[in-house]
This record gives C-alpha cells, sequence and structure tokens, in this order.
C-alpha cells in the first residue's frame, strides 16, 4: 500500500522521468545527446587546431597519434573540425525548435481556440504550404537568400512550424470543450489566460515531443543543404561541408567522409531513440 500511494502522489513530470529511466533506448540517447553536447562545447577549447587553421605538411594525414581523426586537403585537423560541426548543427536543430515554439504553438493555438472563420483561414493558409514539402522550401528559400548560417535559420524560421501548428490545433480544439476551461470562463478568466495559462499547458507533452522530433530533421536538413553546397560557406565546419568535401577524396581517403558521416549518424539516432521514448512516455495515446 506504502508503494501505491507512493506512486499515485508523484507529479506528472516526475513520472515522466521515472519511466523514461525505464526505457533503455531512450535513456542511451539522452547520455549521447548530452556527450555530443558537451564534447562539441568544450571539446575545440582543448585543441591546438581551429577549425580554419591549415598546415600544409601535414596534407591528407591518416588517423594518428596526433590527429586523431586525420587531416583533409588542406591540413585542417578533422576532429576539431568535426566538433565546430556539431556546435552548427546543434545550434541549427534547437533553433528549430525554438521556432517551433515561438510561432507554431501561438499559431496553433490561437488558430484552434478562437475556431470559426478565423480557424478556417489559418488552417487553409497552413494546409497551402503544407502541401508543399518543407525541403523544397527550404532550398527555394536558400537559393534567393544565398547560403550562410543566419539564412538557414531564417529558412527554418519559414518552414518548419507548420507540422506543430497542426498539431496543436488539434489538441486545443479537444481539450477546449473540458470542464476546466468552462469552469476558468465562470470565474471571468480572459481568453488569453485560457490559452495560455489552461490550454496550451496541458498540451505540453505533445508540444515537448515535436519538439525533440523537429531536432533531428532540422540538423539532417542543414547537412543536406550544406552538401549540396546551399548551406554554410567554407571555410566553416559544418557535417554537411566536409561531407561534400570527403566525397570527392572518399576512394583515396575515406576517412574524410567517414568522420563527418559518423557524427551525423550518430546524433540523429541518438535523437531518434530519445524521441520516440518521450513520445511513448508524454503522447496520451502511447501512454499504457
Amino acid at each position: 500500500m506504502e508503494n501505491k500511494a507512493e506512486y499515485i502522489s508523484m507529479g506528472y513530470w516526475q513520472d515522466a522521468w521515472r519511466r523514461l529511466k525505464q526505457n533503455k533506448a531512450a535513456m542511451a540517447g539522452l547520455v549521447t545527446i548530452v556527450v555530443i553536447i558537451l564534447i562539441a562545447v568544450f571539446g575545440p577549447l582543448f585543441c591546438k587546431m581551429t577549425y580554419f587553421d591549415q598546415d600544409m605538411n601535414n596534407v591528407n594525414k591518416g588517423p594518428c597519434s596526433e590527429f586523431w581523426f586525420g587531416t583533409d586537403n588542406l591540413g585542417r585537423d578533422m576532429l576539431v573540425r568535426t566538433m565546430y560541426g556539431a556546435r552548427i548543427s546543434l545550434a541549427i536543430g534547437f533553433m528549430a525548435s525554438i521556432i517551433n515554439l515561438c510561432i507554431g504553438v501561438v499559431y496553433g493555438g490561437v488558430s484552434g481556440f478562437v475556431g470559426g472563420k478565423v480557424d478556417r483561414i489559418m488552417m487553409n493558409i497552413v494546409d497551402v504550404i503544407y502541401s508543399v514539402p518543407s525541403m523544397l522550401y527550404v532550398i527555394l528559400l536558400m537559393v534567393v537568400l544565398k547560403p550562410g548560417l543566419m539564412n538557414i535559420f531564417v529558412a527554418m524560421g519559414i518552414a518548419f512550424w507548420i507540422g506543430m501548428a497542426r498539431m496543436v490545433r488539434g489538441q486545443i480544439l479537444a481539450l477546449k470543450e473540458q470542464e476546466f476551461v468552462l469552469a476558468a470562463r465562470t470565474i471571468g478568466a480572459s481568453n488569453s489566460r485560457i490559452l495560455f495559462r489552461h490550454l496550451l499547458p496541458n498540451s505540453v507533452g505533445t508540444i515537448v515531443v515535436m519538439l525533440s522530433l523537429a531536432i533531428p530533421s532540422a540538423i539532417f536538413t542543414e547537412a543536406f543543404l550544406s552538401f549540396i553546397g546551399l548551406g554554410v560557406s567554407a571555410p566553416m565546419a559544418s557535417w554537411g561541408v566536409m561531407a561534400s568535401e570527403g566525397v570527392n577524396s572518399m576512394r583515396a581517403y575515406p576517412y574524410q567522409l567517414f568522420f563527418p558521416a559518423m557524427g551525423i549518424t550518430i546524433t540523429l539516432l541518438a535523437f531518434n531513440f530519445f524521441s520516440e521514448g518521450l513520445r511513448e512516455i508524454l503522447d496520451p495515446r502511447m501512454r499504457r
């Protein structure tokens, strides 16, 4: 009985954390994400070279004790460039999530809460944008805006909030007829207070899951754009840029492609495992 009482007294997030710790794949993904973040932030501080320093005496040198990941065709340290590439990929991934949170949540929340003609107009706009693949939007925007890190943020901001808006709108439509909303109206709560203090907080589980899924999608998009020459510009280190350069010398120096590809793969797998674990825990349709 004591154990049962203790379980019932757990808060929502305490119970979510307890269940997350029981999911080995999700915890492995979380630990990997934390390690990648620490390496990306602090790793370059312990290296003698920066991502753009060239050493023509060590051109195309394979992995060794001096250069753990080898060097590229300009004598740049591949380990340092891989760590800087992690910085860019993570920055873009988290920025896409912030944009999702700021635009998608508010847009979808207002559309679902107001309803009626306003909802139809807002969702018609979303449907038009959603009918075209987001990758195509991003590519077209990058062609117009020109390659660059800030322009990637802008392109992501325009194209990546649609899915979040649709999901939040559906959640609000389901919640706004609940009794607690009627109770809030009865005591004189304003529409904005009902939306931002009652409805959106009750959708936080779905929002968190969508945010976690947006990060690997944004990382892959940046890598693809950089690979085809529409992402960050050289000499800035990016996993996509490094992979693009490594393809040209893949036969003679395969490690130049292997390490950035490994960084992309491990990061995407870690976020996907963690996101799937969150979805099983926080999504009401998945909870047992």
